[in-house]
């Protein structure tokens, strides 16, 4: 259904832009709070700990890159550059692991948009805690909107949503955060229309966090744009040719979701499967990982007894994970069999096991030869529960294992990740760029948020001699 209301026949993105500059910061309630900090705290981690990837050093290294004066950090480095560039690099680092939040709704990424661009934006600007807060609350609410508008189609047909949809959010946040009119807002939106761009064909490869790095900076090229004056047709989504048309197709898209809501909720920010990353690789694999974490909980499995792991996901997880015998480290990232296999022999999965040859060790090895992975019989087409797995362990005693995780997209909803886990891992991630002395004091700064006067003050914790 492409159902646009006949009652206002305004276009689309000037009333999206209505909403965007009228959103009420006190809707925010204090469980919308602790997950925005959530997802920002956990997303400049991940930003660092992605900062040493060949991806970040490639772009880093690029003549012309991140060499335009500026008064923004790229992170763990001492190079200061424009809010364009450091959008760029630090929006790679933060996808270059693919160890940032997620959220089935979104079918993507859905803080990685919002948080380089807008920490570029508000160090710029001479910004506060707050300001970025309801800034990235504003981008989620804009990207998670448009996904309930196009998917699953969106997501079926190619399009990388991380990219394609977060531009929207970069832009919505970045206007809301450096005061934008209505009609500025609108078109910029309408420029992001025609800036989006991502394909799924490049998942594996550098070119995916590429993706990230370069919405971010064209969402917030398109809010400089149209704060300096630059035009755009704001009916560039309900267009014959427009956003929905082009990228959908017709009947595959509901417009008016991307409108519904904003004035009395319920609120994005507060969505129940805004999803934490517990472990360093494709959201897709978690399940699969959860269940064979609770198959080894529950017995005793020692490798050489295993005769054989049959791994039974839903079929759109397997899609971009079915890769059985991976050939680099991205590729293991993108792995269900080499993800379940390091779990059975290590409990779990660390940012180590997806380093150097990891993926080769002859243990991990002869658990693949024996690994197979097929979609589940049983979770078809647009079922709800498209994020269960089913795990069965074969033994070479002739015993079967099972272990099946129902919709379980990680650690989101009423299992959050408490300020201790979430500790735990921003010290792992953030460790990687940064001094062990700054590491808290960072986390602190970041998990009190709405408390910062100036987000300068908090980024210089991230800046190391250049």
């Amino acid at each position: 259904m492409n159902n646009i209301s006949t009652t206002d026949q305004r276009a689309l993105l000037t009333r999206l832009a209505e909403r965007i500059i009228g959103y009420d910061p006190k809707v925010i309630s204090e469980k919308g709070l602790w997950l925005a900090k959530l997802g920002i705290t956990d997303t400049v981690g991940v930003t660092l700990a992605g900062l040493p990837e060949a991806s970040t050093q490639i772009a880093l290294g690029t003549p012309g890159v991140a060499t335009a004066p500026g008064s923004a950090l790229v992170f763990g480095t001492g190079r200061r550059t424009s809010a364009l560039d450091a959008a760029f690099v630090n929006g790679i680092a933060s996808h270059a692991l693919d160890f940032d939040d997620f959220s089935s709704v979104f079918g993507g990424h859905q803080s990685v948009p919002l948080v380089a661009p807008l920490f570029a934006l508000a160090e710029d600007r001479g910004l506060s805690g707050q300001n970025l807060i309801t800034a990235y609350a504003v981008g989620l609410e804009a990207e998670m909107r448009l996904a309930r508008a196009v998917h699953p189609h969106h997501y079926d047909k190619g399009w990388h949503p991380t990219a394609t949809l977060g531009i929207f959010g970069t832009v919505a946040g970045a206007a809301r955060l450096i005061g934008l009119s209505v009609e500025q807002t609108a078109m910029a939106l309408a420029m992001a229309a025609s800036l989006a761009s991502g394909l799924k064909a490049n998942f594996g490869t550098m070119t995916k966090p590429l993706h990230v790095g370069h919405s971010a900076r064209s969402g917030v090229l398109a809010v400089l744009l149209a704060e300096q004056g630059h035009d755009a047709n704001p009916g560039a989504m309900e267009h014959h040719q427009g956003f929905f048309e082009v990228f959908n197709g017709a009947g595959t898209y509901a417009a008016e979701r991307l409108l519904d809501g904003w004035d009395n909720g319920p609120w994005e920010i507060e969505a129940e499967d805004l999803a934490i990353k517990q472990f360093p690789c494709c959201g897709s694999t978690h399940q699969c990982i959860t269940a064979m974490q609770r198959l080894a909980g529950k017995h005793e499995i020692p490798a050489e007894a295993v005769a054989g792991i049959e791994i039974m996901p839903h079929q759109r997880r397997l899609r971009h994970t079915n890769t059985p015998l991976p050939d680099s480290e991205l590729e293991a990232k993108f792995s269900v069999q080499y993800t379940v296999a390091r779990t059975l022999l290590d409990g779990t999965v660390r940012l180590k096991d997806f380093e150097g040859d990891a993926f080769r060790e002859e243990a991990v090895r002869r658990l693949l030869a024996v690994t197979t992975a097929r979609p589940h019989p049983d979770l078809d087409g647009d079922d709800k529960d498209n994020w269960g797995a089913e795990v069965i362990v074969t033994l070479k005693d002739g015993r079967k294992l099972t272990e099946t995780v129902s919709n379980l997209i990680g650690r989101s909803g009423d299992n959050t990740m408490s300020r201790d886990e979430l500790w735990d891992k921003f010290k792992d991630c953030a460790g990687r760029a940064l001094p062990a002395e700054r590491l808290r004091p960072l986390f602190d700064g970041l998990m009190s948020l709405e408390t910062t006067a100036s987000i300068s003050e908090l980024v210089k914790l991230m800046e190391t001699k250049a």
